[in-house]
């Protein structure tokens, strides 16, 4: 199953290991999902992991490793801008590489998103996974 995976899903996988974004984080890692990505969303995962107000939350080293794993085993994608409105920009690129790799969009700010099929929140996406991996 291809994913994106939103920045706010990849931080809060951070922040909170027990949590189901770390779930997703971890099943991606695994292999059992295909993370879809490109150099922007790469970027922006390592520009806001490495903000401050994380810094005694989450370690530089493991920040670069999950970087570098992710780099090495995500499906590179090449995304074509849309002509979707967005209220926050910076979104636009995560809805692309998903238009673009016909892959879901997991994300906690599912309010920032065109209302499709393929945008989930974390826990609605688990929810269909473990289905599907019964």
């Amino acid at each position: 199953m291809k994913v994106v995976l939103d920045t706010n899903v990849v931080v809060s996988a951070f922040l909170s290991p027990a949590g189901t974004p770390a779930v997703i984080v971890r099943l991606v890692l695994k292999g059992d999902l295909d993370i879809c990505i490109n150099t922007a969303l790469l970027a922006e995962y390592e520009q806001v992991l490495v903000r401050s107000k994380f810094s005694d939350k989450i370690h530089h080293s493991d920040i670069q490793r999950f970087i570098e794993i992710i780099h090495n085993i995500g499906t590179k994608i090449d995304a074509v801008p849309s002509q979707t409105d967005f209220i926050d920009e910076a979104d636009r690129k995560f809805y692309d590489v998903a238009m673009a790799a016909d892959a879901l969009l997991i994300t906690g700010n599912k309010k920032h998103y065109p209302m499709e099929p393929f945008i989930l929140e974390p826990a609605a996406f688990l929810k269909i996974h473990m289905n599907e991996s019964r």
